[in-house]
C-alpha cells in the first residue's frame, strides 16, 4: 500500500496502453499524448516503483518479466474498476462481439448459447456470422471463429478440436449403404465451401471420385439439411452435424467400413493480450469445455 501511494495512477494507465501494445507510439496514439508523454510517464512510473518495466532499442520496446507481471494485474484492477464503475451508475455493460463462421454458429453455436447465458447473465453477446475475416484492427470484434487455417496475422489462433468427415445421411437412405461402392448409386451432396470434397474421401479410400454429384450447395448448414430430409448423402463434420446425428435425423452407416477424413476445421483467432478481457476468457472456457464435452 506504500508503494502504491508513490505510484502516479495516470502513469499506469500510459502504461497500461504501452504494454497491451508494446509500442509507446501506439500507446500515444491511443490516449491522445505525445510519444515523449509517455516515455516521461513511464520512467516516472519505473522511478517510483524501482523497477524497469520495458526493454528499449531503436527497433523494438517489450515488457520486460516484472514488466509483464505487473502488466496482468493492473489490466485486472483496471477491468474490475470498470465493471464496479458499471454497476454502481446502471451504465451498459461492454457486449463481447463475436464473429464466427455461420455454419459453425447455426449448426453448433446457437442450439448450445442457452447454456452459456444462463451460467453467465452478466455477459452481453452480440455475434455477427460471415465468410469474411472479422476486423481486430477498428475494434469491431472480439473473438473470431474462422473456418479453415487462418490467413497468417500477429493474432493468437487456436484449433477448435478434430473434425471427421463421413458419410452421412437419413436412416431410410442408410437402408442401401453396406459398402462405400454402394454411395454410386447414390445422390451425393456436395458443400463447395468445404476444405475437403467429396473427392479427397473417395481418394483416402482408394476409389475413383464419380463424375457428378447429385447436389450442391455453398454452405454446409444446406448440406446437412438436405441429407436429414432423405435427399441425398453428405460428406460432413461429425461436430456441424453433431444435433443431427444425436437426434437420429443422420446417422454415417459407412463409419467402420472406410477410411474418415480427420482434420482441424474451426479455429479460433483474437488478438494477443497479457491478459485477455474477462468475458473472453469466459467466453473461450465456456466453448472449449463444450467441444471436449462432444468430443467424448
Amino acid at each position: 500500500m506504500k508503494l502504491l501511494k508513490r505510484v502516479p495512477l495516470p502513469a499506469l494507465r500510459v502504461f497500461e496502453a504501452a504494454g497491451r501494445t508494446c509500442s509507446f507510439v501506439e500507446a500515444a496514439k491511443e490516449l491522445d499524448l505525445s510519444p515523449s508523454a509517455v516515455s516521461h510517464a513511464i520512467r516516472k512510473l519505473e522511478a517510483a516503483a524501482g523497477l524497469t518495466l520495458f526493454t528499449r532499442n531503436t527497433r523494438h520496446t517489450s515488457l520486460t518479466l516484472e514488466g509483464a507481471m505487473l502488466l496482468d494485474h493492473v489490466q485486472r484492477g483496471f477491468e474490475e474498476m470498470s465493471r464496479g464503475l458499471a454497476i454502481a451508475t446502471n451504465e451498459p455493460a461492454v457486449p463481447l462481439r463475436l464473429h464466427t463462421a455461420p455454419t459453425f454458429a447455426s449448426q453448433w453455436l446457437v442450439p448450445r448459447l442457452a447454456s452459456f447465458l444462463e451460467d453467465h447473465p452478466g455477459i452481453d453477446l452480440r455475434i455477427s456470422a460471415s465468410t469474411d475475416y472479422a476486423l481486430f484492427d477498428n475494434d469491431d470484434f472480439d473473438l473470431d471463429i474462422v473456418y479453415g487455417e487462418p490467413r497468417p496475422s500477429p493474432h493468437e489462433k487456436t484449433p477448435l478440436r478434430i473434425e471427421e468427415l463421413t458419410p452421412l445421411c437419413s436412416p431410410e437412405v442408410a437402408k442401401h449403404l453396406r459398402t462405400p461402392q454402394d454411395l454410386y448409386s447414390q445422390f451425393l451432396i456436395q458443400s463447395d465451401g468445404q476444405s475437403v470434397q467429396w473427392r479427397g474421401w473417395f481418394a483416402a479410400n482408394g476409389m475413383q471420385p464419380p463424375s457428378n454429384y447429385g447436389l450442391a450447395f455453398d454452405r454446409s448448414s444446406m448440406g446437412i439439411a438436405a441429407a436429414a430430409g432423405g435427399l441425398g448423402v453428405v460428406l460432413e463434420s461429425d461436430l456441424l452435424a453433431e444435433q443431427e446425428l444425436a437426434s437420429g435425423r443422420l446417422v454415417s452407416p459407412l463409419r467402420h467400413v472406410s477410411n474418415s477424413v480427420r482434420y482441424v476445421g474451426h479455429y479460433l483467432v483474437h488478438p494477443r493480450r497479457p491478459r485477455q478481457p474477462h468475458a473472453v476468457s469466459q467466453f473461450k472456457q465456456w466453448m472449449f469445455k463444450a467441444l471436449s464435452a462432444q468430443a467424448i
